[in-house]
């Protein structure tokens, strides 16, 4: 394979400034046109859909299968979940799960004509005893969002309803999602598109209210590894971060022993948490840290050391150490190169201005639970915005460059 050497113990890279690389580099014209299209706030006119009709608890998997079926799409029930199975003629094949909406595979086609799974996902029993029978499925990737205005308590989706299928496992499959505010104010779309070499998971946010709505979280992409110690990160070089502990949300995953207590941003959780406990829940720690610092100037130089911006200098990054970073100014698509699996997958976003990336580190046996990096096209230090009768559109999506 040409490429080969890129994998090479002896591989060096060219030392230059890697740059932003556009979208559509990545993407066929078809995807182009459709994904990267009106991803900025626009006035409209837009229905709050009706979905009474459509089956939450349990998902009828004959409802779906008769409603449907075709297009490349088929339904396999998981106790009270189905899995919607999108397959493409060259073998690349995704899963997602309803009505969690959760995309728990990506087998993409690679050049030696097999498929490689790239996404990475926990499958373990239940803790408590009401759901010691019940899996609990974590990893692939997953919106992790609140949303919240002046005029209402926040809320954040936790069911799906399958809305539309479209497309041909010849080229490209794409399904459609919805999910409703209980007053119907917020109507999300969750578009999943597949083409023969990228996935991409589309949010689209229509807010009805009379007042702004705001959105926290982020789309959270589990990427399997062989281990973090073979991953190098292609692109980041001259991006500004903040060290932050991770997010907690029902679908991440995070080991037990990630990181200290008391880091700035410890537990935020996103899909569990409104906006203003969020912020009150920071304030606190802000005020206690305050009453810590009349005792103690340690704790109060370890602070603002914590929150100190940094830049980072390395164009192609190992991560075998721990971290938990949120790069405000990075490229809207970079490359992750495996050396063990021998494969890269590109990562990009559109709409969403931060970026959030975890390593559990090397420190946890290959190919384990812990084998995966997490990557986060996110709003997490800054709210997004989304005016009375304005529509915002963001996602994020995974190149595959290895067909040849």
């Amino acid at each position: 394979m040409a490429s080969s050497s890129i994998f090479s113990p002896k591989f060096a890279l060219t030392p230059y400034k890697y740059p932003s690389i556009a979208i559509s580099s990545m993407m066929s014209t078809k995807s182009l046109n459709y994904f990267s299209s009106k991803y900025v706030n626009c006035k409209r006119d837009f229905p709050i859909a009706k979905v009474a009709s459509i089956p939450y608890e349990p998902v009828n998997q004959d409802y779906l299968e008769g409603e449907f079926s075709g297009h490349g799409v088929t339904f396999e029930g998981i106790g009270d979940s189905c899995i919607a199975k999108i397959e493409l003629e060259n073998g690349s094949i995704a899963k997602v799960m309803l009505p969690s909406g959760l995309i728990t595979s990506y087998k993409a086609l690679m050049w030696h004509k097999g498929v490689v799974e790239l996404l990475h996902t926990s499958v373990s029993e239940g803790v408590d005893d009401a759901d010691a029978d019940d899996a609990i499925i974590q990893g692939g990737i997953s919106l992790a969002l609140s949303f919240e205005s002046d005029d209402q308590d926040s809320w954040s989706p936790s069911a799906w309803s399958l809305h539309q299928v479209r497309g041909s496992p010849a080229e490209s499959i794409q399904i459609e999602m919805i999910s409703n505010d209980p007053e119907g104010k917020i109507r999300l779309k969750h578009i999943v598109t597949m083409e023969e070499d990228f996935l991409s998971s589309e949010l689209v946010v229509s807010n009805s209210s009379s007042t702004s709505l705001r959105l926290l979280g982020g789309v959270i992409s589990h990427l399997t590894v062989s281990s973090p110690d073979a991953i190098y990160v292609l692109g980041l070089e001259g991006s500004n971060y903040l060290d932050r502990k991770p997010i907690l949300s029902e679908f991440v995953i995070t080991p037990p022993d990630f990181g200290v207590e008391n880091q700035p941003g410890y537990g935020q959780v996103y899909g569990k948490m409104s906006v203003g406990a969020l912020m009150s829940t920071l304030g606190a720690r802000k005020q206690s840290n305050a009453d810590e610092t009349e005792s103690s100037n340690t704790s109060a130089s370890e602070e603002e050391e914590e929150e100190i911006e940094c830049e980072e200098d390395d164009g192609y990054k190992q991560l075998t150490d721990e971290m938990c970073r949120i790069y405000k100014y990075a490229p809207r698509a970079f490359t992750v190169m495996d050396r063990g699996r021998r494969n890269s997958v590109t990562v990009g976003r559109t709409g969403f201005e931060e970026l959030y990336m975890l390593s559990p580190g090397s420190n946890h046996e290959f190919y384990s639970k812990f084998a995966y990096i997490c990557v986060g096209q996110a709003a997490m230090l800054k709210p997004i915005i989304v005016g009375p009768g304005d529509e915002w559109r963001g996602g994020m999506f995974l190149h595959n460059p290895n067909l040849e």
